[in-house]
């Protein structure tokens, strides 16, 4: 019977691909060790892998990747959050199923890799869904699917719960808490998404200073502050309290405009040969 093998490295992830024929299914799940539902999707994905029959060349291969230790894999496959399942074959992506739904993951690799062993196939028993938990503050890595919000967990010391009001004013004070405020995913010395990646580059070629907050730490902020800044997406920069704009439009300020940061630079910006 297959297995779920765990992918530990870049170099991994290729020589194992480059291992594969063409014809394989590939089942990547992409998982963090402190989420719930990502334990519970190992238990499934571990069951469906048992039912199909090792082969030589194999037709399906089961591998396992932590979004977090391995983030460039996690960004070319646009994982936001997990669990997240990518179907591949000959390098092409299938389909991709985000989040702990177990019928709809089996029935994902069912289509295209068919029932083992030419539909005779055991039934196998898919554990029920759990809930996810609320991230601890200081957490780095990946969001949860559809996380609890504070005061629906039974997670220790749980903040009361912020009334829309109360969100939105410290929001208010959150955007301005440095002249410049960067909303990302991760940290500038670990982002976790390209975009991010790419912004706090910007930022450090033009010598800008900054605060930064990891709105993956904080499902509050994460959510609202799509609304708050009528942005649905992130990273965010704020300037003085104002949002200026993800990372298409600081580049087109940039173009427009080359200073637009300087006042905010701690030393002189490198110049372009």
């Amino acid at each position: 019977m297959s297995t779920l093998k765990e992918i530990t490295s870049e170099s991994d992830f290729t020589s194992h691909l480059a291992s594969l024929q063409p014809s394989t299914l590939v089942v990547l799940s992409f998982h963090t060790p402190w989420a719930a539902p990502c334990a519970q999707m190992r238990t499934v994905l571990s069951t469906l892998a048992a039912s199909y029959p090792v082969t030589d060349p194999p037709t399906i291969s089961f591998v396992s990747i932590n979004a977090e230790e391995l983030p460039d894999i996690s960004e070319e496959y646009d994982v936001t959050a997990v669990p997240f399942l990518v179907l591949l074959r000959d390098g092409k992506v299938l389909e991709s199923v985000s989040g702990s739904d177990a019928v709809k993951v089996r029935d994902a690799v069912e289509r295209h890799a068919g029932n083992a062993a030419g539909g005779s196939k055991t039934a196998t028993t898919i554990p029920p869904a759990l809930a996810a938990t609320p991230r601890v503050d200081g957490q780095n890595g990946v969001a949860t699917e559809n996380p609890a919000t504070n005061g629906t967990s039974a997670a220790p010391a749980a903040a009361p719960q912020q009334s829309k009001e109360q969100l939105f004013a410290r929001l208010a004070e959150l955007v301005k808490a440095a002249p410049v405020m960067l909303f990302m995913k991760g940290t500038p010395s670990a982002p976790q998404c390209g975009f991010s990646r790419q912004l706090v580059g910007i930022l450090r070629e033009n010598g800008v200073k900054y605060g930064f907050f990891n709105i993956l730490a904080d499902e509050d902020v994460r959510q609202g502050l799509k609304e708050f800044a009528d942005w649905p997406t992130f990273p965010q920069l704020w300037v003085k309290g104002e949002l200026m704009g993800g990372l298409d439009i600081v580049r087109e300020e940039l173009n427009a405009d080359p200073d637009f940061l300087k006042e905010f630079a701690v030393k002189p910006a490198a110049s372009v040969a």
